[in-house]
């Protein structure tokens, strides 16, 4: 019953912290690019004077026009793919008007600046420098540390939606026929698991993705379909136990198709060991994803990964700005966290065996 479902499930503090992660991650997701501070396409604002800077860099940036036509960016357009910078965005340690001209020093490393002049026509009049807040930092092309990382939210959820939903599909429809017709279809479904089982999940993720080809949608397709085997040996289990019961016999009697009962009687009558398995498998999911991007072979630039990110910057560990990989880490860290304490309020939930 819902009720005392959701009731066991707000009592446990694991679930509702898990809860909590997720839904925060989910509303990063969706307005990413309104929340991060570089709403570029992909967070891909370079300015390589200031890479690798250190969490809480503070710089000023003067705004130049660029050469090309600039196009205003709608709501959704913003929304889902961010907003084209109109400017180019120059660090400068002074600026001074002089005539018709701005003449300016820009910063290109520590003490050392480069002193040049620009038409005030090729300057923003309303506010032709801005200070900018590098709260995590930069990166070495120079990009917001920050931006990148509340845009990888949406790779990572994307790429745990897309697996947990094509290999709960594969699972239960081949996990469903193998225990409920049992005979030659067990067997050939058994031999199937058995046989893919038996593949280390980093190579088969591997070779379907050489198939496939490198990409964003490749890499979501790949690890789905290397997952379904723990669903379909959970939901094959479930359904030999479930068949036996007298009200499937009673549906038999009846003379309903056999689809009818898989799918109006058996399966939703399983459908809470599928939950936590789906948790777990989401929890996965971003595992794999961040791991075969750190390889090169997942999501590729610019696009935002944080196992990306971390090939990128993993050798700042032992230098002098060991955020830039850290920081990834840690968010890969803390979602999988949430889904694994979600999983575990699940099974609480749902285990018949628990009075509390």
């Amino acid at each position: 019953m819902p009720g005392p479902f959701i009731k066991k499930l707000l009592k446990n503090k694991g679930a509702c912290f898990g809860m909590i992660l997720i839904a925060g991650s989910l509303l990063l997701a969706l307005f990413a690019f309104f929340i991060a501070p570089d709403h570029s396409p992909n967070a891909n604002r370079m300015i390589p004077e200031i890479g690798s800077k250190k969490p809480g860099f503070t710089m000023d940036l003067l705004k130049i026009r660029r050469d090309k036509e600039w196009v205003r960016t709608g709501f959704w357009q913003r929304l889902i793919n961010g907003a084209e910078d109109g400017w180019q965005y120059v660090p400068v340690t002074a600026v001074a008007v002089k005539g018709d001209s701005m003449v300016y020093q820009q910063f290109v490393d520590e003490g050392i600046t480069e002193r040049k002049s620009i038409a005030l026509s090729r300057i923003d009049a309303a506010s032709p420098v801005i200070r900018v807040h590098y709260l995590f930092g930069t990166d070495k092309f120079g990009r917001d540390l920050l931006s990148r990382l509340i845009i990888g939210v949406r790779v990572s959820l994307g790429v745990g939606l897309i697996a947990v939903l094509i290999s709960l599909t594969v699972g239960i429809l081949l996990g469903a026929l193998a225990g409920y017709f049992r005979g030659w279809a067990d067997e050939l479904i058994m031999w199937l698991i058995n046989v893919t089982w038996s593949i280390p999940t980093l190579l088969l993720v591997f070779a379907i993705t050489l198939m496939l080809g490198k990409g964003f949608w490749q890499v979501f397709v790949a690890v789905g379909l290397t997952m379904w085997v723990n669903v379909a040996r959970l939901v094959r289990g479930q359904v030999l136990a479930v068949r036996e019961l007298e009200y499937i016999q009673a549906a038999k009697a009846l003379g309903y198709s056999d689809a009818r009962i898989i799918f109006r009687h058996v399966l939703p009558n399983i459908l809470g060991p599928v939950m936590v398995i789906a948790a777990s498998n989401f929890a996965s999911a971003i595992v794999i994803e961040a791991g075969l991007s750190f390889l090169g072979v997942g999501v590729q630039p610019p696009q935002p990964s944080w196992g990306l990110m971390i090939k990128e910057n993993y050798n700042f560990i032992i230098t002098h700005n060991p955020m830039l990989a850290l920081a990834p880490g840690i968010a890969i860290m803390l979602l999988v966290l949430a889904f694994n304490l979600l999983g575990n309020g699940l099974r609480d939930a749902l285990s018949v065996r628990n009075k509390n």
